[in-house]
């Protein structure tokens, strides 16, 4: 499928979904700011943003997304940053464990640089890493590490869902966005 064709929508009940919409955009590609069930049923892909995913999970369950995002993700990727990670394992998508702010409060936020895996080879990245989630644990027989962080992933996939712990859409790099978009949607 073109980039043409491609849809992507970006759950945008609360968080930086404005980041990852503008991030998509320059790529080329048609994005749909979800906030209904049915818009989901408009998407080829679903990003889910960084945010404060308690208010995120409520609002979920106020808006009755969830049976919707677990039939979504049965048949579509999904990519998770920060908060959206705390959901996609809720929703049962990662066999990994996560700690919610396992890198410390607000203050404690900070930016590295970071060597990730893609099929297109190595590259360096820099990573923000904003009241990050931690992942603890990690089943590698079925998640695969792209990144790392002082030996722990911060960048991983499982089939075709994808997660960062950090903020891509606050760089000005396009690989990962472009990674999910190029790879992972079509």
């Amino acid at each position: 499928m073109p980039h043409a064709d491609l849809k992507i929508g970006i759950l945008a009940l609360q968080g930086a979904f404005v980041r990852h919409q503008q991030a998509i955009d320059k790529l080329g590609v048609c994005t749909v700011q979800v906030r209904r069930p049915s818009e989901l049923e408009l998407c080829d892909g679903l990003i889910l943003p960084g945010g404060e995913s308690t208010t995120m999970t409520h609002l979920l369950q106020t808006e009755g997304m969830w049976p919707s995002l677990t039939q979504f993700a049965k048949e579509k990727p999904m990519f998770g940053t920060c908060a959206g990670v705390i959901l996609m394992t809720k929703l049962g998508l990662f066999d990994i464990t996560i700690e919610r702010n396992g890198y410390g409060r607000q203050i404690h936020s900070f930016s590295a640089s970071l060597p990730i895996s893609l099929p297109s080879g190595q590259k360096e990245i820099e990573a923000l890493f904003i009241r990050a989630p931690k992942i603890t644990e990690v089943d590698s027989d079925k998640v695969e590490v792209l990144g790392k962080y002082q030996d722990e992933a911060v960048f991983i996939q499982q089939g075709h869902h994808l997660a960062t712990t950090f903020h891509p859409e606050l760089t000005d790099d396009p690989i990962i966005h472009r990674y999910f978009c190029d790879t992972i949607c079509l």
